[in-house]
């Protein structure tokens, strides 16, 4: 019980608050509403925006199960993974949780054909860009050592590689 309320606590904090929150304050600031579009490619956005967020938010669930059943922590930086997790989507994309987040705020762009919107995204965006090697990536070199430096060689920060990454340990498994 405890795990699943650390778990809620994170989701809440963070990526409910920039997917959610956020995004919702400024519809709402700027009067924008969900609409159907006249313009067909206005339109073909649209649905596009819907399918968009399934994708970020089956790299962020998929990425969340591993950090609490291999990595025995969560996606807070308050209650990081006590163990380096490099299985599944990690193989992929270093930060699948931030790529999903990205996913989501870019369908709601999308789907509200709104450029404020489409500007959070990228704020975000290169908020992570900045936060993640000056701040988090030290610490789990720091945590990690080794295994994690050899895992930074082969797998990219945000945007996923097309073939995953076999670690040291698995070849030829």
């Amino acid at each position: 019980m405890l795990k699943l309320l650390r778990h809620l606590l994170a989701i809440a904090a963070l990526p409910f608050v920039v997917t959610v929150v956020i995004p919702t304050r400024l519809a709402r600031r700027q009067g924008i509403t969900l609409h159907l579009a006249a313009s067909l490619p206005s339109r073909l956005a649209q649905v596009l925006g819907l399918a968009v967020p399934e994708l970020g938010l089956g790299l962020f669930f998929g990425s969340l199960r591993r950090f609490a059943t291999e990595g025995d922590g969560t996606l807070a930086p308050w209650d990081p993974p006590r163990r380096l997790v490099v299985a599944g989507l990690y193989r992929f994309v270093r930060n699948p949780m931030i790529t999903g987040v990205l996913f989501v705020l870019l369908g709601e762009a999308l789907l509200l054909l709104s450029r404020s919107h489409l500007e959070w995204a990228v704020l975000f965006f290169a908020i992570n860009a900045v936060y993640i090697p000056l701040l988090e990536e030290p610490q789990l070199l720091l945590r990690f050592g080794e295994p994690y430096r050899e895992y930074c060689r082969h797998v990219p920060r945000l945007i996923p590689r097309l073939q995953p990454w076999q670690p040291p340990d698995n070849r030829g498994a």
